[in-house]
């Protein structure tokens, strides 16, 4: 009985390095750097589902004018901060196979870092409170559809309390670029 808990207990630690193996490899697949990643870390992800966090930083560029004196999160950053973890991080998933580094088949070339570029094709988005300097955001996102190289998604933004930000439908594709 301890034997085959211990053997469990094995299997059960090499499945969360290889979690975290592509949780990182994926990161480091997303095609923004510096100021303009807002995906600190991925919590969950499947085919059908992904879940990210970012915590809003207090000396972001954005700051500074919106607004003067009241520091706001602009819109446009919240429904980026929406795509990056709830559509381009599940598209290189799904691109991937969810197969780790050597990508989806056995023999193939892994992808490149920067090499993968979100094109989106629709977005709505409602917002139904607003995020402050050094809040940590939550999204979640599911999946609708991914076929013909497009990919659906309903995805969510929660503040710390999980009380809503926003919601929305994300649509886009997401093609490698080779060099």
């Amino acid at each position: 009985m301890w034997m085959e808990a211990n053997i469990a207990g094995k299997r059960f630690g090499e499945e969360l390095k290889h979690i975290a193996g592509m949780y990182k490899y994926i990161l480091d697949r997303l095609p923004y750097k510096s100021s303009f990643r807002f995906v600190d870390e991925i919590s969950f992800l499947d085919e059908d589902k992904v879940i990210g966090h970012y915590t809003l930083k207090k000396d972001a560029f954005f700051y500074e004018d919106h607004f003067a004196g009241y520091p706001v999160t602009p819109g446009a950053i919240l429904t980026e901060i929406m795509a990056q973890i709830g559509l381009v991080t599940m598209g290189i998933y799904l691109i991937v196979g969810g197969k780790g580094p050597v990508g989806a088949d056995p023999g193939s070339a892994p992808l490149k870092e920067g090499s993968l570029f979100p094109l989106f094709t629709s977005i709505e988005v409602s917002f139904y409170k607003m995020a402050l300097p050094e809040q940590k955001v939550t999204v979640i996102s599911k999946k609708e559809y991914f076929r013909f190289g497009k990919l659906k998604c309903r995805v969510e933004m929660l503040d710390p309390a999980d009380e809503l930000i926003a919601k929305g439908t994300f649509s886009g594709i997401i093609k490698e670029i080779v060099k």
